[in-house]
């Protein structure tokens, strides 16, 4: 086994929909990115990508026959059959193998997450809105149960090779998207019964980004310093995280 063939390139979120909250939601995320829906792919026709105007594309969406709406990762490798025997023998429980050449795996803690390897490395720009500021999708947060967070990180950074950062206050594991699109954080959920996650979105204006989400459909939760809390249309939630106007590339 070679690190190059189970080395993670890119990430990608997929954002997951039961039937009746589909529509709404991709048609929120849609207008939130600036990016357009490619035609419906799949047996059912239940998968679309979020095609951006430069760069590769790293957010999909997923109509579900049912359960509740969530998130999954994407992890795009060389070598899938190999990075899930690896992932395998760190924690991860097969859930199925494809016939297109994917795996569905999940977390010890049970976050699901699938092996695949279509190319990606060109990152894509923010989208520049009419007010003037920018934005894009730039995170995507695990909430994680407080007596299974240990572990969990000791999972993902086995499983997902590149520079990790830890932090105590508030207490998280950022993987940094390196050449990709996406960090990945987790951080523990002190009253959560399993796995949840989210979209962080940033910007160089957070009124204005805020504002613009709103007028799109989505309620404010909470506000802290630095960022906003949203619920979108179609039951996910996203954080608006503002950086210094020299920081958005």
């Amino acid at each position: 086994m070679t690190q190059a063939a189970t080395e993670p390139f890119w990430l990608t979120a997929f954002l997951d929909y039961p039937a009746g909250e589909f529509d709404a939601g991709v048609g929120f995320w849609r207008a939130a990115t600036g990016y357009d829906l490619s035609a419906p792919r799949g047996e059912s026709g239940e998968f679309a990508t979020l095609v951006p105007p430069t760069g590769d594309d790293y957010l999909r969406v997923q109509r579900l026959g049912d359960g509740p709406t969530g998130l999954h990762l994407d992890v795009h490798v060389a070598e899938p059959w190999t990075a899930a025997e690896a992932a395998e023998a760190v924690g991860a429980a097969l859930v199925s193998e494809s016939p297109h050449g994917y795996f569905v795996l999940c977390s010890p803690a049970g976050f699901p997450f699938c092996l695949v390897t279509t190319p990606a490395d060109a990152v894509p720009l923010p989208v520049r809105w009419p007010a003037g500021h920018r934005s894009r999708v730039s995170r995507l947060c695990l909430d994680v149960p407080r007596k299974l967070y240990a572990a969990e990180v000791m999972f993902f950074q086995q499983v997902l090779a590149g520079q990790w950062l830890h932090a105590d206050e508030p207490e998280t594991a950022l993987r940094l998207a390196g050449a990709g699109a996406l960090d990945l954080r987790l951080q523990p959920a002190e009253l959560a019964r399993s796995v949840t996650a989210h979209l962080h979105l940033v910007t160089n204006d957070l009124d204005a980004e805020v504002a613009r989400l709103a007028g799109l459909g989505a309620r404010p939760r909470a506000s802290r310093p630095g960022k906003t809390i949203l619920e979108a249309p179609g039951g996910t939630a996203l954080c608006v995280v503002a950086l210094e106007a020299g920081e958005l590339a």
